[in-house]
């Protein structure tokens, strides 16, 4: 029995049988399974040509397409190591990923051309735009055969890189093998119940590992439909695309579906047609789960994964959502809450999470980041979590976040949802910073619906909802939350910002 094992062969296994069927849904029309099938075998070949072996690596900076798609599972199957790239990451951050990764390739957008060439300047990668003039991505996948004979990969073997989010400085590059890519669509499939029907659509880019998952790889490989947005989607953008296609999932993020909710319920009328909406990215505030029940007639289901995982950890079933929940464990999945001092901690006390996972990361390029976050078959998250007596877990925030006040522990999650509960702040961040004699105090940041009252409103929330100890020393109103190019709040520039005050 062969050994061999190629996951772009498994995710489009289904393809010769439904090869009518729509698989993507795009600007410009739809792609079937059977079209798919044979646009991938295209870039393969492509790729081939351009002198792309197994192993080699090559990154993606292309906007959501049935191509990228393409490019993604053709490299996959050539054997080859695809790296999703994020246009909105810092310029410097791009040298530093050429030569780190070591890239061959880069397939771009002619709008990110000019910025990639000046960061691939000393290195041996190539820059290739997508289409226009001369030779092109697009070009070379239209001239070549539709027939290509996967690489005889092994399950092990790297058949992508995720490059995490950098909320604490620079990104870090996640190892993923043939085997985990293969595992795409779990939550779809085991938690909602999804099959070949299904129509799905998120609001995030193909790039984060949540729609990598979710809204291409998933569906994919459950003989599913996907929706693809070829742009940066705006609220009005996606009610019309849900109008048109009538999608029955959607996964988005707490500030997307915030920005939804500000269009005002009328225009919302085309979203009570889904079925099933699904959150993650970050803990999604009470407020918005609550004003989106009432404005849409739905619940926003919980999800919890990271790049580490590629595959959901923890998601709420259909039925099952409890507010302020994060969910309960997927198959497979293997959940330990430890203390400060490696110890379990039982229900309701919080500890930070650790990770068995079939689709954990083979780990990072880093051999020390690896060895720091990787024991023994588990992943530490860094994040916090409770778990109630029913086996649900609940997202506290990262653990470095959590910190002792009078003998009490003090969540920020807690905070910002205290103050979250007036409709006048728009979003909040709490984060630890040392005052002048080095004791570690909280501060909050708010955003405020009224510039200028922000403050005000925080404080008077803080008197009236929250215990002496967990108030935060400093409240700072700012007119936006610095966040990653994945959505993320960048907390670390907020602790930055107040400390450059206090030494003044």
């Amino acid at each position: 029995m062969s050994d061999t094992y190629n996951a772009a062969e498994i995710v489009l296994g289904q393809a010769a049988r439904l090869k009518d069927k729509s698989a993507l849904i795009h600007s410009g029309g739809t792609v079937s399974y059977g079209e798919l099938l044979s646009l991938v075998n295209r870039a393969a070949n492509a790729l081939a040509a351009l002198g792309i072996v197994r192993g080699a690596r090559v990154g993606l900076m292309m906007m959501d397409s049935p191509l990228y798609c393409a490019a993604f599972l053709g490299l996959v199957k050539a054997g080859a190591v695809a790296i999703p790239l994020n246009p909105r990451l810092p310029a410097s951050d791009y040298g530093f990923i050429l030569a780190s990764a070591e890239l061959q390739l880069v397939v771009s957008d002619s709008e990110h051309m000019s910025m990639l060439s000046k960061a691939a300047a000393g290195t041996a990668t190539r820059i290739l735009c997508v289409s226009g003039p001369g030779e092109s991505f697009e070009r070379l996948v239209a001239a070549a055969r539709a027939v290509f004979t996967a690489a005889p990969t092994l399950r092990d073997d790297p058949a992508f890189w995720l490059l995490s989010s950098g909320t604490t400085g620079r990104p870090k590059a996640i190892i993923h093998s043939h085997g985990n890519c293969a595992q795409g669509g779990k939550l779809l499939s085991e938690v909602i119940g999804a099959d070949e029907s299904a129509v799905v659509l998120g609001t995030s880019k193909l790039f984060f590992t949540y729609c990598l998952d979710n809204a291409f790889l998933g569906p994919i490989n459950i003989g599913a439909t996907t929706i693809l947005i070829d742009s940066w989607p705006e609220p009005e953008q996606v009610v019309e695309q849900i109008a048109r296609h009538r999608p029955n999932i959607v996964f988005s993020v707490p500030t997307f579906y915030r920005r939804l909710l500000n269009l005002g319920a009328p225009q919302l009328a085309p979203l009570k047609n889904v079925a099933y909406f699904y959150s993650a990215g970050e803990r999604l505030p009470d407020a918005i789960a609550l004003a989106w029940r009432e404005a849409v007639g739905r619940e926003i289901h919980s999800c919890y994964g990271m790049s580490e995982s590629f595959v959901n950890t923890l998601a709420c079933h259909p039925g099952r959502q409890r507010l302020g929940a994060t969910g309960l464990p997927l198959d497979g999945v293997q959940v330990r809450l430890l203390d400060r001092e490696d110890r379990e901690v039982g229900a309701g006390e919080p500890g930070v999470m650790w990770i068995k996972h079939p689709s954990l990361a083979l780990g990072y390029q880093s051999p020390e980041a690896t060895a720091k976050a990787f024991r023994d078959g588990w992943f530490c998250t860094g994040d916090l979590f409770v778990r109630d007596a029913d086996g649900c877990y609940y997202h506290q925030g990262r653990a470095d976040e959590l910190l002792r006040i009078a003998g009490q522990w003090v969540k920020p999650a807690e905070v910002e949802e205290a103050v979250l509960a007036d409709q006048g702040l728009r979003e909040a961040a709490c984060v630890v910073v040392p005052d002048r004699d080095g004791f570690d105090r909280l501060a909050l940041f708010v955003v405020s619906a009224r510039p200028g009252e922000g403050k005000a409103i925080a404080e008077t929330r803080c008197e009236q909802d929250l215990p002496q100890y967990s108030r935060p020393k400093w409240i700072c109103e700012v007119g936006e939350l610095p966040r990653t190019p994945t959505g993320k709040v960048q907390r670390f520039r907020l602790r930055e910002l107040l400390l450059a005050e206090l030494t003044k």
